[in-house]
């Protein structure tokens, strides 16, 4: 079987003495809701391909199907949307909130070329599956440089 690597993380840009990370991070202390709702959040997801189509499995439980985007490059895809946070019986009040809420976005480099033409996606049981089929060889066209 063969595996696509790629790099996962929050931030990995963002080093742990930055002063908005420890600004976020006490805020959550405070208000656990903040961190559910005032930030975008990236939906993990797998990668894998056939000989034939690349498909991406993103797991976005408990978003609705309508509040979902998904925009398709011919290297490039971008999946966004919103989950909307549950509301609470008006006795009750968070102790710890750890599922991500509000907008999310996540843009990845596809590992071969596709055809947008070709693309089917579906969400069944809190997974957003999506198929592209590869673009054929004889279709990529490799331009030669030229002197002028």
């Amino acid at each position: 079987m063969h595996t696509i690597q790629i790099r996962f993380g929050e931030d990995p840009g963002r080093p742990e003495s930055d002063p908005r990370r420890i600004i976020d991070e006490m805020f959550n202390l405070v208000n656990p809701r903040y961190n559910a709702c005032h930030r975008i959040w990236r939906p993990q997801m797998d990668i894998y391909e056939s000989p034939g189509e690349i498909i991406l499995v993103v797991e976005i439980a408990g978003a609705k199907r309508e509040d979902l985007h998904v925009e398709i490059g011919r290297k490039t895809v971008k999946i966004s949307g919103r989950r909307r946070i549950r509301p609470l019986s008006e006795d009750a009040r968070y102790r710890l909130v750890e599922i991500p809420y509000g907008y999310f976005e996540r843009s990845l480099v596809l590992p071969a070329p596709i055809d947008a033409d070709q693309v089917d996606a579906t969400y069944i049981d809190g997974l957003l599956q999506i198929r592209m089929a590869k673009l054929p060889l004889e279709k990529i066209r490799k331009i030669y440089v030229q002197n002028g």
